[in-house]
């Protein structure tokens, strides 16, 4: 199955809606410029019944490159965006257990 992709939203919203494809891509992008805005001013995102994203910081820890296993590489902690999925998600989600366990034990 493929990935859901950007346009594949548009063309989607803009079928269901009647509005044209720019003015529902101008729609999704302005969504997504206000999260990633919020995000990098420290405030965390809340969208009811999808999910709420928050950054965290990593810790820093100690890698190796598998080319150079000997060579210990030291990870700085970093900021990263940490996703919580919402009750409804979550639910609609758990449906689908059966069939991954299916396709990962062929």
């Amino acid at each position: 199955m493929a990935n859901l992709t950007k346009r594949d939203l548009v063309m989607q919203i803009s079928k269901k809606t009647g509005l044209t494809q720019q003015e529902v891509f101008s729609v999704i992008q302005l969504t997504l410029d206000g999260i990633t805005d919020a995000l990098s001013t420290g405030r965390d995102v809340e969208l009811r019944n999808f999910g709420v994203f928050e950054v965290r910081l990593t810790k820093s820890r100690v890698g190796r490159n598998p080319n150079k296993p000997e060579h210990d590489v030291v990870i700085p902690a970093r900021a990263t965006v940490k996703f919580k999925s919402g009750k409804i998600m979550r639910q609609r989600v758990l449906l689908r257990t059966d069939e991954l366990r299916v396709n990962t034990s062929a």
